[in-house]
């Protein structure tokens, strides 16, 4: 969504027509999940994706068709031998996918609260009505925000304060970082906010670690004691690059749960310093590169300079799940592999290795 939203504004800023089509819900096997999102053009290009096949392909003609007529719909899509893959496999689920033909200043306005979203920091819930049992006409749309206000509605008048309060009863917080779910015909589509992975330390596996972040959706920040470490050539993806020393830069560093750390700098003195100034501090994830031995010498460190036994265990150490790494190029797919899994799936990180405070 994310990807294809500034394209979107463009469009209905010049009052182009677009036909936005958004997958609501899915069950079994299917080429994409709930959340996608694929632009059709009134030339017949796209923006986005729903996976491809010939699933794809016929949400294009129909959104083509709704261009022509301006009526949305909900379609559903059984993946039989109707609808399998090009090559001929068939996945064997099902997809309920929305497609709206878009326009006008109405249109413009809910997704530029869409776009706040993103923007703020704050996330919220885009919940569309795709089955009668909703009570909410089909193919109607709400915009709640990370607090569960009401924001903005499309296609439909807006919602009344039992329908408000019918909907937010089954919002669930955005900190859990929720999938798309349905629930009696609403399907919730959380946007949920990126998270920050702040890089300590700009050297190989800094540098390889940050652009697969990069690609895998994460803000990245990088911060080394030296500046030629932090330059745009090296890192031109990152939202930030603070050079400096890493004992003055870290304590002034805005640190919260939505906040990942990862300490990969180039010795162990400044590897603890690091972890000096970031354990504790309420980030979602550290995590810290090195040897157990070397790990256990900063934690024995740090523990006598005052920092709590619960804060180091609580540490990702040594960083990476088990993939058998041995290039610099391999530790940062490892690492990165970790990242995506503690982020996706409640910090469950499976093949990582014994902790060093057990």
């Amino acid at each position: 969504m994310r990807d294809c939203l500034p394209v979107l504004l463009k469009r209905l800023e010049a009052k182009v027509s677009v036909a936005y089509c958004r997958l609501l819900e899915t069950r079994g096997s299917t080429p994409q999940k709930a959340g996608a999102v694929m632009l059709v053009h009134p030339d017949g290009t796209q923006t986005g994706t729903l996976g491809g096949g010939c699933v794809e392909a016929e949400v294009k003609r129909r959104a083509l068709a709704a261009i022509d007529s301006q009526l949305a719909e909900v379609s559903q899509f059984e993946l039989d031998h109707d609808y399998g893959w090009d090559d001929g496999l068939i996945c064997g689920g099902r997809m309920q996918v929305w497609i709206a033909p878009l326009r006008d200043q109405q249109h413009l306005g809910y997704f530029q609260s869409l776009e706040g979203f993103f923007q703020v920091g704050g996330g919220g819930t885009e919940v569309v009505a795709f089955a009668d049992k909703s009570g909410f006409p089909v193919g109607s749309s709400f915009l709640f925000d990370a607090k569960g206000s009401w924001i903005n509605t499309l296609l439909a008048e807006p919602p009344t304060p039992e329908q408000i309060k019918t909907i937010t009863q089954r919002l669930r917080p955005l900190d859990r970082r929720p999938r798309a779910y349905a629930e009696n015909g609403l399907a919730f589509l959380p946007a949920v906010p990126r998270c920050r992975l702040m890089i300590v330390g700009g050297g190989h596996v800094g540098q390889a670690v940050a652009e697969l972040a990069w690609m895998l959706d994460f803000e990245v920040w990088i911060v080394d004691d030296r500046d030629e470490f932090v330059s745009t050539e090296r890192f031109p993806h990152a939202a930030r690059r603070i050079g400096g020393p890493i004992e003055t830069s870290l304590p002034d560093l805005p640190i919260d749960g939505n906040c990942y750390c990862l300490i990969v700098t180039r010795g162990h003195n400044h590897d603890q310093t690091a972890l000096f100034h970031l354990a504790g501090r309420g980030a979602r994830y550290v995590g810290l590169i090195g040897s157990r031995r070397k790990i256990k010498l900063i934690f024995d460190n740090l523990s006598e300079e005052g920092i709590d036994l619960e804060s180091l265990a609580n540490v990702y150490a040594p960083i990476g799940i088990d993939i058998g790494s041995q290039t610099v190029n391999e530790i940062a797919v490892s690492v990165a592999a970790e990242l995506v899994s503690h982020r996706n799936r409640d910090g469950e990180v499976p093949g990582r290795p014994p902790a060093v405070l057990g």
